[in-house]
């Protein structure tokens, strides 16, 4: 193997330094030996050069005639440990996530520059590719609570595991991540358990950007815009919050939601891997107590300006609102049915009975199910029918 990789070195000595070279016989991926023949000097030479290297760091390869600042000195031992810690330990990592583990975990005080420059010499990290034509960037919002980006990334979070969504709500402004869970699939679901975690936690908000997915809205004709009125769950939760809609037309209008996505996938599955969590329940958890507060605190930006538009939600019924409706017909026993679930409305003193009354049966993000008649909630269930709770009449209104 060594043999080989010194082969494909000495086709390009002639546009190698001996820095370069250097640096890969003490990343191991060369002999000494051939590195002496693919510098064309004498073993005795090599050593001699080798220990100029470990005593002064880089400065063993500059010409000292010139009387310039010269550059500060790595020891050999750190370049190896650096070496051997991406290799062995840290192979799947991306250069910015490696350097903070390096210097958080393993002391070693390099910036990163020099770090990805000592890698790349040795042939351990690949140099980036050189960037496309100049696109125009589109200016955040000014404040936080303006627009927000929910999206969801399939991927092999956890190796040996199904892959799993990973739903994710970030604010334009200051690319704060708000909300990021696991989720089997995308759709209607995932979607309202994250406006409901927004909504509760900070408040509502002006703007949601999404894709063009079915669960957000219908498009009717294909290679058009979505139609003008959309009447989906979702649709219509955030008409009654007074929540705006943006439809993006192409993957690269998201390029903000694309970018945040492309830095968790380099990162979560590593960290994962590095905690030994093996099950997406563990995993949730670690979301929420370390990894997006880290985030958080590494790729915040400031907002243009300190206020935000967030709005205290008040006299609204959010779990009633933020679920898929279904309309129901009550029976004369008092019960609806709902996927072949019987919910028996208990006994209100407003009323004598619902007997074929129109009542709308909710079903909730968390799995329970719940029936409403004219905006006010009369019981909560379990996923099974089980009766959990019921509402009194002055109970908030669901707003239609």
């Amino acid at each position: 193997m060594k043999d080989e990789i010194a082969r494909r070195v000495a086709r390009k000595a002639k546009q190698m330094t001996r820095q370069e070279v250097v640096l890969k016989a003490i990343a191991g991926k060369i002999t000494w030996i051939q590195a002496s023949q693919i510098c064309g000097i004498t073993a005795r030479h090599m050593r001699r050069l080798k220990e100029r290297y470990e005593q002064e760091g880089g400065a063993a390869f500059c010409d000292h005639r010139g009387g310039k600042r010269r550059r500060k000195r790595i020891p050999a031992e750190t370049v190896r440990e650096l070496c051997r810690l991406k290799q062995e330990v840290y192979p799947d990592f991306s250069m910015r996530h490696f350097h903070e583990f390096a210097v958080a975990e393993h002391g070693i005080r390099i910036s990163y520059s020099w770090t990805r420059f000592l890698l790349q010499e040795a042939g351990i990290e690949e140099k980036a590719p050189a960037r496309g034509k100049h696109r125009r960037k589109r200016e955040r919002r000014p404040m936080t609570g303006m627009l927000l980006h929910i999206d969801g990334s399939t991927h092999e979070w956890i190796a040996g595991l199904p892959k799993r969504d990973l739903i994710v709500v970030m604010d334009d402004a200051d690319g704060r991540v708000l909300y990021a869970k696991f989720f089997e699939e995308e759709g209607t679901m995932s979607t309202l358990a994250a406006l409901r975690h927004v909504v509760t936690r900070h408040g509502r908000f002006c703007e949601l950007y999404h894709d063009r997915g079915s669960h957000f809205g219908r498009t009717s004709k294909a290679e058009e815009g979505p139609d003008e009125e959309q009447n989906g769950h979702v649709s219509v939760a955030l008409r009654a919050l007074g929540i705006r809609q943006i439809f993006a037309r192409s993957p690269q209008a998201r390029g903000r939601s694309e970018r945040c996505f492309g830095t968790i996938q380099g990162r979560l599955p590593q960290e994962l891997r590095l905690k030994g969590i093996r099950s997406y329940a563990e995993a949730d958890s670690y979301l929420e107590r370390v990894f997006v507060p880290k985030f958080n605190r590494l790729f915040t930006v400031k907002p243009a300006q300190p206020e935000s538009v967030f709005v205290k939600l008040v006299g609204i019924d959010v779990d009633l609102l933020l679920s898929t409706r279904h309309e129901r017909v009550v029976r004369n026993d008092n019960t609806v049915t709902f996927n072949r679930t019987v919910l028996q409305i208990p006994a209100d003193k407003n009323r004598p009975h619902y007997v074929r009354c129109p009542v709308v049966v909710h079903e909730l993000p968390d799995g329970r199910l719940a029936v409403a008649y004219q905006g006010r909630p009369l019981a909560f269930y379990g996923p099974t029918g089980d009766l959990i709770s019921t509402k009194k009449s002055n109970q908030r209104r669901v707003p239609a």
